[in-house]
This record gives C-alpha cells, sequence and structure tokens, in this order.
C-alpha cells in the first residue's frame, strides 16, 4: 500500500508523500482526490500548519466537533479515515517544510485562530470560574484537565490531547491489534457560550450538578471515540435530564 511508505521508506518519504491522495473538506467528498500540493496552494495567509483528523470513518471526520473552528475560518481540513492513517501520521510529520497538526490534539497554532475574545465572553468566562473548578473536583483523575475553550461554535464540548499524549485512533489500534495501550488522558474543554454549559453551571445541587458535567463529558467522549463504556447509563442520565 501507498500509504505505507512514509514508515518503510523514510529516505524517499516527500516523494511519497506527493503521491498520497486525502478526503478534505475542500471537496466536501469521500473521494481521496486531494494532493499535498494542492492542499498548501490553499493554505490561508498565516496559516503554518497542514490540519488533519483520523476517524473511523469519512462520516465520523466530516462531522467532527474539531472541525468547527476551522471551519468558521475557511480552513482545510484532510480527513482521513483508513485504519492505517494513524499510523502513517506518525511518521509523516512534515510536508514541504510545513508539519502536520491534527486538530484533535491540544495545539497553540489553533488557539491563535480563535476570535479576539470580547467583553461578554470574558464576562462569561470569569463567571464559569466556580463551574469549571467544580468539574474539576467531580471528576478528579478521570481527565487531565478541564478548561474553557473557544474552538467550539455549536458544540458545547469536546475532548482533546496533548501532543505528547497517545491519540484516540492509535489507542484503538492497540486494542484491534490485541496489544495493551496506555490509558489516553483527555482534556475535557467547555464551550463558555453554549446554553447546556450555562445550564448546568447554573445547577445548584450537587447531584443534578454531577449529571450534566457527566453528559457533557459523555457527549463529548461518544463524538471522539463513537462508543461509550456504558451507553444505557447514557441513555438514563439523558433522559432524566430531559425530562427535568
Amino acid at each position: 500500500m501507498l500509504k505505507e511508505g512514509p514508515a518503510e521508506d523514510q529516505a524517499n518519504q516527500q516523494a511519497i508523500a506527493k503521491l498520497l491522495r486525502f478526503a478534505s473538506t475542500h471537496t466536501d467528498s469521500a473521494a481521496q482526490t486531494v494532493s499535498l500540493e494542492e492542499y498548501v496552494s490553499r493554505m490561508k495567509e498565516g496559516q503554518e500548519k497542514i490540519y488533519y483528523i483520523t476517524a473511523d470513518s469519512y462520516a465520523a471526520a466530516k462531522s467532527s466537533p474539531h472541525l468547527e473552528l476551522l471551519r468558521k475560518k475557511g480552513i482545510e481540513v484532510l480527513l482521513l479515515s483508513d485504519r492505517i492513517d494513524e499510523w502513517m501520521m506518525s511518521y509523516l510529520t512534515e510536508f514541504d517544510g510545513k508539519p502536520f497538526q491534527s486538530v484533535a490534539k491540544a495545539d497553540e497554532s489553533l488557539d491563535k485562530l480563535t476570535d479576539e475574545v470580547d467583553e461578554t465572553t470574558k464576562e462569561a468566562e470569569k463567571a464559569l470560574e466556580p463551574f469549571v473548578e467544580r468539574a474539576k473536583t467531580l471528576l478528579g483523575d478521570r481527565v487531565k484537565e478541564v478548561r474553557l475553550t473557544h474552538r467550539l461554535t455549536d458544540t458545547p464540548a469536546i475532548v482533546t490531547t496533548d501532543a505528547d499524549e497517545m491519540s484516540t485512533q492509535m489507542a484503538k489500534l492497540f486494542a484491534a491489534a490485541g496489544q495493551a495501550a496506555p490509558e489516553v488522558k483527555y482534556i475535557f474543554e467547555l464551550n463558555p457560550l453554549h446554553p447546556l454549559v450555562k445550564r448546568a453551571a447554573d445547577t445548584q445541587d450537587d447531584a443534578q450538578f454531577g449529571e450534566w458535567v457527566e453528559l457533557l463529558l459523555d457527549q463529548a467522549l461518544l463524538a471522539e471515540r463513537g462508543t461509550l463504556e456504558d451507553p444505557n447509563q447514557f441513555i438514563r442520565r439523558m433522559n432524566q435530564l430531559l425530562a427535568s
């Protein structure tokens, strides 16, 4: 397979990379027709990295909440859904001098793309500081960090990983091969302007608050992993909160 090339023949990695084709947000099609040279030619002024996302399917990649900020800014993202893609990207780190960046990982270049925070948003964030601390206490070491984010437009929450953490897709590759993988420690990021986040923050009852935080985390994990350890608990929690 051509996608094995960047790992198997690193001396000719850049030449092989020119032959690779990907699906992309630019084409709105699952067909893998976009070359890296085409992507680079369409990069926005000031864009430093080649953005991509890996997922179990084209549909999952295309609808990922990790794309919201990039879509808003008109920045193209490569949509990688072949099983080998995550492994390939661990070797293919740059093209034409431009580093690759997974949009599912925390990165300063993505933070720079966010709009300047206005006073209304600053006030909303300040008001949510007790909520963030409360959520941290509730979740403990189940997550690496809880923080607010400006990378979302429509979604209340996402989970991301640090640059040095194993990705979700790589952990799935290990599991599929029957190998033990380190537990993925996620950063839980919340949209301070989303109504569900505000509703959770306004909840004074500890038990009810816990249900809201768990629901938001489960939603983020479901979007990231495609599965939950206990889907029945998720459904019960969602039904209870919808009925309340």
